[in-house]
Formats: C-alpha cells, structure tokens, sequence
C-alpha cells in the first residue's frame, strides 16, 4: 500500500474494509441522501463513504479537508462515551469530525447542505 493510501486509512484492518463494504449495501436514508449530495464533487471535493479508517469506518470523509461527517441514528442515544472517546481519537490523527442526526438530515437537508458547503469554502 502506498504511504498516501496508508495515511488515508491510517492502518485499517482488512476486517474494517469488508465491513465498510456491507455497510455501503445497506446504507440508511439520510446516508443515501447526504451520499446523492457528496458524490456530485462539491466545489469540486472528493469525499468517500463508509471509509475505514484506524479501528472506524467513517460514514463520509474527505481527505483533502480532514473533514469526517457522521450521522447518528437511535443508537447512538446508548453510546454517548463510545462516539466521545472516537471522535478524540479521531481528532489527534487532525481530522475534524462532525456529527448530524439522521433527523436532521431528513428534516433540515439545506441547512447540512450550507453547513458543508461552508466547510468547504473555509479550507485554506
């Protein structure tokens, strides 16, 4: 693997892209929806879905801005110091984690789509 691919993925386990890969198959629909948004190339930015990464698969991520977005279902009600503790760890590899509910995705898509494209425009 080359270096650039290594410190995309920051050593995933084969176990974490097979895992990516099941999740890509049955996405939920605000993830099928930010991913028909994503995918068109924003301002001409690549982000990935499902992107395994260390012991994660992050939902989406761009790797030219060190952004990761995660949308967060009912579960994650139950595993509030789970996603705490992954987002730390997250953050030190410097990549900024933002994280939506699937409601609002759903409900409020425009603002997403502004908060992202604002993102986008901040890079330096």
């Amino acid at each position: 693997m080359s270096k650039s691919k290594e410190n995309m993925h920051a050593g995933a386990a084969a176990s974490k892209f097979e895992f990516a890969a099941a999740l890509r198959k049955r996405e939920t629909q605000a993830e099928k929806k930010v991913w028909e948004y994503l995918k068109t190339k924003p301002f001409g930015v690549k982000f990935r879905r499902q992107h395994p990464f260390a012991d994660y698969v992050l939902d989406f991520y761009c790797h030219k801005l060190k952004l990761c977005i995660e949308l967060d279902g009912e579960i994650h009600h139950n595993q509030k110091e789970y996603d705490s503790d992954r987002t730390d760890i997250i953050n030190s590899y410097g990549i900024k984690e933002v994280r939506f509910t699937n409601n609002f995705i759903l409900l409020q898509f425009e603002e997403f789509k502004i908060f992202i494209e604002e993102e986008i425009k901040s890079y330096p």
